[in-house]
């Protein structure tokens, strides 16, 4: 895998991040899929269930991301949400093999959650209970098809990254779309829910 985009984590002022994120106002990144060698080493990651080791962001900066990442796709009773299927790590991973502008963009992006997550309700991102984050999240999306603001057009690139994360693993993949790989069928059942119960075919409910 290439050598991260920005060495050492930490290495990056608030400042500099945030004007970084500054001069994206309106515009949306997309971030490419992980080359050969980062899937590898996040299947890597999600089968040895090793603690988070960021090639890219600080602690801090991490923990923000994966608070924010469980808030878009949260765990529920039909599988587990994003924290568990390490879409946090997936997007480090990202990061690693990004140009150091794209990098800057999203320190600067999680720097201006967590600011704020400070001025609304005194802490940062990661720390605030699931109605406070949800209050946070609901008013800067509501602009989610033309942002306006730089934190509006971060959430936008931020959640398409946690669902392209989150499709990527072996949770998302496997427990919620129920994948089970090309096989063969002798006779098409069909969706047979019952009682709100999943499907043992598809996977869909009632």
């Amino acid at each position: 895998m290439p050598k991260t985009a920005l060495s050492p984590p930490h290495s990056v002022s608030r400042r500099t991040a945030l004007k970084a994120l500054g001069t994206s106002a309106g515009a949306v990144a997309v971030l490419p899929w992980l080359s050969n060698e980062g899937l590898l080493a996040f299947a890597r990651i999600q089968e040895t269930k090793a603690p988070p080791t960021p090639r890219v962001l600080s602690a801090s900066q991490f923990a923000t991301l994966e608070s924010f990442a469980e808030a878009i796709i949260p765990t529920d009773d039909r599988s587990p949400g994003a924290r568990d299927a390490r879409v946090a790590d997936y997007v480090d991973l990202l990061l690693s093999e990004s140009p150091r502008a794209t990098a800057l963009q999203w320190m600067g992006g999680l720097a201006a959650l967590d600011a704020e997550a400070a001025a609304r309700f005194g802490a940062p991102f990661s720390r605030l209970r699931a109605d406070q984050a949800d209050k946070i999240l609901a008013d800067i999306s509501r602009n989610e098809l033309a942002p306006t603001t730089p934190l509006e057009a971060f959430f936008v690139t931020a959640k398409r990254a946690t669902v392209q994360g989150y499709y990527t693993s072996e949770i998302g993949i496997h427990k919620e779309l129920r994948y089970k790989g090309n096989q063969f069928i002798r006779e098409f059942a069909g969706c047979l829910t019952e009682d709100g119960k999943d499907c043992p075919h598809c996977g869909q409910r009632k």
